[in-house]
């Protein structure tokens, strides 16, 4: 089954992700779900994903956010191509 959308990594993305996978190995996992889940549904259309679109941003700035553990995805969708803007890591303490 071919995916139904592209999914493309900016460099400044590229740059934030490997930071991250220095101090946690673990974010690889995540990065390969959260590509599999935007080929199939960025829109999150299913609404099955943990798939935000985000008020007040502008195409360009990362419209979607995506969720997985403690990690988050941001991207924009354009036609049939994604483009994976930012990866975070949400702290601990973020919440308390």
């Amino acid at each position: 089954m071919t995916p139904a959308f592209s999914v493309e990594t900016t460099a400044h993305f590229d740059r934030e992700l490997h930071k991250l996978m220095r101090r946690h190995p673990e974010l690889v996992n995540y990065y390969d779900r959260a590509r599999l889940i935007l080929e199939v549904d960025p829109y999150n259309r299913s609404r099955m994903r943990p798939i935000k679109k985000l008020e007040g941003v502008k195409p360009g700035d990362g419209q979607y956010r995506i969720r997985l553990g403690r990690f988050r995805f941001r991207y924009d969708v354009e036609g049939r191509m994604v483009y994976l803007k930012a990866c975070s890591l949400r702290r601990e303490e973020t919440y308390r």
